[in-house]
């Protein structure tokens, strides 16, 4: 499901930004972005966001605003009357007038020694991190909610539709024992076989081998369970994408037993039916956490 987060949080001076955002995936991936005053947090983020995603791609943006903090200049006098008193003597030897004056040793490497502040341990920046962060999946899930809902109506409407086609496959299953029979006799007639009735024993066994070669009550029955578990799943609080994709993968296995035992146009057109709204609800259900 896709999804955008953002939070903010001050303390002591410090600021932290998260940004979270996802794209569908069927895996659940976490990709994480922090400053390197933060990388020993990674993991207390991971887990944060790993508690409210169970599917797709999230990408996790941290950034860290700390106050300036001026750098300490310390001057090395030694180092400095070392550096004068070398080039002093090579300015002798080499006959160059002119003295050594103060901005060319201040340029000597090690005169002027500047000292990096102080940075905060990671540890505590976790509670400017932690509020941050879970306000940026409070907005985060607040907007896969809403896609989340669109998502249950969607499949609801094809879940429906099937079901609508399925009542209709029911009524139309006795028509077509019934015009099977109707056909043999009338084949049977034109063979010239008079004697024979629908009673004769031979039509009998022929309607029974018939009706159990397509016999499609099971895989609507079936089919009739696989609707009910999706409104278990319409219910449900916890993650169901994995049991969505199961349930799509079954029904096409039923729809496609139908489809193959059918020997009516009617039912065939309902197959067909069946079959474009099962793989309008596969593609859904892949994005559904």
């Amino acid at each position: 499901m896709t999804g955008y987060g953002r939070g903010e949080h001050s303390i002591d001076g410090a600021k932290v930004v998260v940004e979270l955002k996802s794209v569908n995936r069927k895996q659940a991936e976490i990709v994480l972005r922090l400053p390197r005053e933060l990388e020993p947090l990674e993991g207390r983020v991971r887990d944060e966001v790993n508690k409210v995603v169970a599917r797709g791609r999230v990408e996790v943006q941290v950034a860290l605003e700390q106050p300036g903090v001026a750098k300490a200049a310390k001057i090395n006098p030694a180092l400095a009357a070392s550096y004068a008193a070398e080039l002093r003597g090579l300015a002798d030897r080499l006959g160059l007038v002119g003295g050594v004056t103060l901005e060319v040793l201040v340029r000597c490497p090690g005169v002027i020694e500047v000292s990096e502040p102080a940075q905060p341990e990671a540890g505590s920046l976790w509670p400017a991190v932690e509020p941050a962060l879970r306000s940026a999946l409070a907005g985060f899930n607040a907007m896969r909610g809403r896609e989340g809902e669109a998502m249950a109506a969607d499949l609801a409407l094809r879940i429906g539709n099937m079901g609508t086609a399925v009542a209709r496959v029911r009524t139309q299953a006795p028509e077509v024992m019934r015009r099977f029979r109707e056909q043999l006799l009338q084949r049977i007639k034109l063979a010239g076989l008079e004697n024979v009735s629908a009673e004769d024993e031979r039509v009998i066994k022929e309607v029974v081998f018939f009706s159990d070669r397509s016999d499609i009550s099971e895989e609507l029955a079936r089919l009739d369970s696989h609707f009910v578990q999706f409104e278990d799943c319409r219910r449900s609080a916890e993650p169901v994408g994995r049991k969505l994709d199961f349930l799509a993968q079954e029904m096409n296995r039923e729809v496609n037993t139908i489809g193959s035992k059918a020997n009516d146009a009617l039912i065939s057109a309902d197959v067909v039916l069946l079959k474009t709204e099962l793989e309008r609800f596969r593609e859904q259900a892949q994005n559904v956490e």
